[in-house]
């Protein structure tokens, strides 16, 4: 197993993502227990110390399963995650509340690794509003020993990232103002010592993922990745673009490839893998036994193939149509979006339209064609437009998503 310092700790670099756990008959609360012990006892053999969870994963059971199948080693010998869900909030959410039933659910005294969870353009007022105390009363619980390394996973834009990075800056220096003894526990100079977010080589540049980790590079904060292989759709490639890959380096799967581009980024600490089988477990420790990062050329050539994946138009984002629109829609924040689902459709795509202001929306274009005459590209954007407000019309809305899962956890308690 490749191993790195990550905030002082020997963190192995595959982690083990508890999202898309092993179930019986396809039903997403029914986890396959066994089967989950068996790819925890292979992946700890391994190398792997280093497992996360979250409060609304399997329908509010992943913590209690990866608790019990964790609970069968010693406490000392791997690091635990898990997420609070800020990102869904309820009336009925408590941090201290959900914080205790998460160490109870999980079987644990302490977390090792603390999320704020899903930190994107809708939820990130709710993460800073004082109202809910949620990063005082994290920054307390990181005081009293519950909490070894306080972080943040997210979803959204660069400047909602930069937002939230900024806001853990004040708090830190707030913080170090007030009880600079408990300021001196944190690794930087901001209370969030670590982010996690959706990093893999199509994403580099389709949901700007470069300028994230050059963000986060410069303010000091190490990356934890999520969705590294796109949910599993990067795990297969078109036999062309294969045949491309193999013309590079020969030999390796899709997979292989995926991996071996995220162990030459420098400030990558841990690489999530949402496995489901034992068999994902294997050939993944297989490809993490040693760091074999890709060479300049086989980058090159990836990062190639990912153009070939996208699909949409050829917005560059100049923003000479932004100001024309009588609807003051974000076209190309739009357009991106659009192109984001020509790959295929995901959860970020709703959840970031959930966060755009009624009447500035896709649906909203009144076909005035204004931008499409600036546009240097020549693109039909009331087109892509409409095509846009029609996949969304078919898609699940964030909101009756985040609903379920509330309702979800709220019968869980009640057990």
């Amino acid at each position: 197993m490749i191993y790195d310092e990550f905030l002082g700790s020997a963190v192995g670099l595959l982690g083990f993502g508890a999202m898309r756990l092993p179930v019986v008959d396809s039903d997403q609360a029914a986890i396959d227990q066994p089967a989950l012990d068996a790819m925890v006892d292979t992946a700890i053999a391994s190398g792997v110390n280093y497992f996360d969870t979250a409060y609304p994963y399997h329908d509010g059971l992943s913590e209690v399963a990866l608790g019990k199948s964790l609970a069968r080693y010693p406490r000392d010998s791997y690091y635990l995650a898990d997420k609070y869900p800020g990102h869904q909030i309820a009336d009925s959410y408590n941090p201290a509340q959900i914080f205790e039933e998460q160490l109870a659910k999980c079987g644990v005294g302490h977390f090792d690794f603390y999320l704020l969870h899903n930190v994107y353009e809708n939820s990130i007022d709710v993460y800073t509003d004082e109202k809910w105390g949620i990063a005082d009363y994290f920054a307390e619980q990181k005081r009293l020993g519950r909490i070894s390394h306080l972080g943040f996973s997210s979803h959204g834009r660069p400047d909602n990232l930069a937002a939230f990075l900024d806001y853990g800056a004040r708090k830190y220096a707030a913080l170090k103002e007030k009880a600079p003894e408990v300021a001196a526990l944190f690794a930087g100079e901001n209370i969030f010592e670590f982010c996690q977010i959706q990093l893999n080589y199509l994403d580099w540049t389709l949901q700007r993922a470069e300028e994230k980790c050059a963000m986060l590079e410069n303010a000091g904060v190490p990356v934890v990745v999520m969705e590294p292989l796109r949910g599993g759709r990067l795990a297969q490639l078109e036999p062309a673009q294969m045949d491309a890959l193999e013309t590079a380096a020969a030999g390796r799967s899709a997979v292989e490839w995926s991996f071996r581009w995220l162990q030459g980024l420098g400030n990558v600490k841990v690489v999530l893998s949402g496995m489901s089988n034992l068999e994902q477990v294997q050939d993944n420790c297989r490809i993490f036994a040693e760091r074999q990062p890709l060479a300049a050329v086989e980058a090159a050539a990836l990062l190639e193939v990912a153009e070939t994946l996208k699909g949409g138009v050829p917005c560059t984002a100049c923003r000479y149509c932004v100001d024309t629109c009588p609807k003051q829609i974000d076209i190309p924040m739009m357009l991106a979006t659009y192109n984001d689902l020509q790959f295929a459709s995901s959860f970020t795509v709703s959840m970031q339209m959930d966060a755009v202001e009624e009447e500035h929306r896709a649906a909203d274009c009144i076909d005035c064609r204004r931008c499409s005459r600036l546009c240097p590209q020549g693109i039909d954007i009331p087109e892509a437009l409409s095509e846009l407000a029609g996949a969304l019309e078919k898609m699940p809305k964030w909101a009756d998503l985040c609903r379920q899962r509330e309702e979800a956890a709220r019968a869980l308690r009640q057990k």
